[in-house]
């Protein structure tokens, strides 16, 4: 079993995280997800007609990760969370990339709530993952990038297991090690909030919304819940 946990540092420093960890066993990405493609297509035919639009570096969602980006040494204009990055690529393209089924679930989520989210394949971690300050020692391989390795800075708020970086700049980009593909069966997927009083009712409809995509391809889909009064949870 895997456990991932915030430390008591960061912690300290976002009191009010809440972080909602989906775990699929079973996982199916090698089949159609009809309900993943409609919901894709819903958002961009939503985006096309000015129903909605994706939240910018104005919304409190997102301006609250830029605050918390530059306290730990990243210019969040040059390196932007997750989902500031996804938005702002489907509001010049119009189109959400089309990676396969079990990223496209979370991108989707994540682009339409405004927050972060990411994958693990947890047959690809070793030992247990920790949401820390990096001390600078550490090696990042980016994603799509398998010969590149990169040291995080120190102070960088990083996601790791034993081996190495899983996530750098807190939810900026996974890890090629850990990446989910079509093959993945056992897979993480964590949506995130650093304000849990205003904004935790989007994480929990999220947090539903991916796990009812998830389970019709699953043998198995369980949801918790990490912050700073429970900061760990078993997989």
């Amino acid at each position: 079993m895997t456990a991932l946990r915030i430390s008591p540092a960061v912690a300290d420093a976002f009191p009010d995280t809440l972080i909602a960890v989906v775990t699929a066993t079973g996982l199916n990405g090698r089949e159609a997800w009809p309900r993943t493609a409609a919901a894709v297509e819903v958002l961009e035919q939503d985006l096309a007609t000015g129903a909605w639009t994706p939240a910018d570096e104005s919304d409190p969602r997102i301006e609250a990760w830029h605050t918390a980006y530059r306290s730990f040494g990243t210019n969040p204009r040059r390196i932007r969370p997750s989902v500031d990055a996804l938005g702002r690529r489907l509001a010049k393209k119009g189109t959400l990339p089309r990676i396969n089924p079990a990223v496209d679930s979370y991108n989707v989520v994540s682009v339409r709530h405004a927050l972060p989210a990411g994958a693990f394949d947890l047959d690809h971690v070793t030992g247990d993952v920790e949401i820390r300050h990096a001390d600078g020692t550490e090696t990042f391989t980016p994603l799509g990038e398998p010969g590149t390795v990169e040291n995080p800075r120190t102070g960088e708020i990083v996601y790791t297991d034993s081996t190495d970086v899983l996530t750098r700049h807190w939810n900026h980009r996974d890890a090629h090690r850990t990446r989910v593909t079509e093959d993945s069966t056992h897979v993480a997927f964590v949506l995130e909030t650093l304000h849990a009083t205003r904004d935790g009712h989007l994480l929990a409809a999220a947090a539903g919304e991916l796990r009812d995509l998830l389970g019709e391809h699953s043998a198995r889909v369980t949801v918790h819940h990490l912050g700073p009064a429970h900061p760990q949870a078993t997989l």
